[in-house]
Parts: C-alpha cells; structure tokens; sequence
C-alpha cells in the first residue's frame, strides 16, 4: 500500500495543469501583421514591431519573412510527442527606400495548399563523392605496390 501512495505521490508532483507551449519566432504574429499598412509603415517601424526578421529571400534582399510556430506536448498515450499549435510565415516586400509595398500572411493550411515540385538539379559530378575519387589512386597502389596488374613494372 505504500509503494502505491509513493508512486502516486510522484506522479501527482511532476503533473502540471496548465499546457506548456513551446515558441520560436514572434508571438502573435498575425495580431501584429495587421498593425502593418502597405504605403505607409517603413522598415523601421517593421523592426520595432516584429523586430529583426527570421530570414530574408536569397535572391531579393527587400523581402522580409517572419515566422511563428508553437508546438506543445500532446496527451500521455502519445509518448509526449509534439502537437503543432500554429505554424504561420508572414513575407513583407520594402521598395529600396524602405517602405512596405506587398505582405502575405500564410498559416498553416495556406502553407499545406503551396505545392513544391518533386524536380531535382543533377549536378555535373558523378555519384562518387570526393574523398573516394581523391583516394582512387592510393587504392589501387596499396591493392598493387609494385604495379605487376596493371602491367606497368616488370616487362
């Protein structure tokens, strides 16, 4: 009876009431992408209210994107895997004198809607990697030291 109320005890102290959500980027970002005016906020009032942004487009350097994304822990019969809570992705567009001209907002369901393609680029090197093809030629000698199978030495 006592091992029962010790591990209940246990149980019962390391249970919390209230969910724990785990944030990474900016909270509440669609609250605050509404706040943004196209033609009227510039990038400095962008960076007070988002602050500093996640990314920037590799190609455009006057595209911004902010994400937000919350996970907690799902219930106990799912081994504390975690549950996505929100998953959104703002991209703002300054022109080169720093004023918002274009935002999108997309959250979860817009991003499962965005289709990639399945293409890939092959690149001109073949499917050996760099170190085999380095140590090609200290194979084959460590294989043939004195070079009797290629038919070099010896004749």
């Amino acid at each position: 009876m006592k091992i029962i109320l010790i591990i209940l005890a246990i149980f019962l102290t390391s249970c919390k009431l209230n969910k724990v959500v785990n944030h990474h980027g900016i909270h509440n970002l669609e609250a605050k992408s509404k706040e943004l005016l196209i033609n009227q906020t510039n990038i400095n009032q962008i960076r007070n209210l988002l602050g500093p942004p996640s990314s920037t487009s590799y190609f455009d350097k006057n595209i911004l994107i902010y994400l937000e994304r919350k996970t907690s822990n799902s219930k106990l019969l799912k081994l504390g895997k975690k549950k996505l809570i929100a998953n959104n992705i703002l991209l703002l567009e300054v022109n080169n004198r720093g004023m918002l001209i274009n935002m999108e907002f997309l959250n979860q369901e817009d991003i499962n809607k965005i289709a990639f393609t399945k293409k890939t680029t092959k690149t001109g090197m073949d499917q050996e990697s760099f170190v085999s093809r380095a140590l090609s030629g200290v194979i084959t000698k460590i294989d043939d030291p004195l070079g009797k199978k290629r038919g070099t030495l010896g004749r």
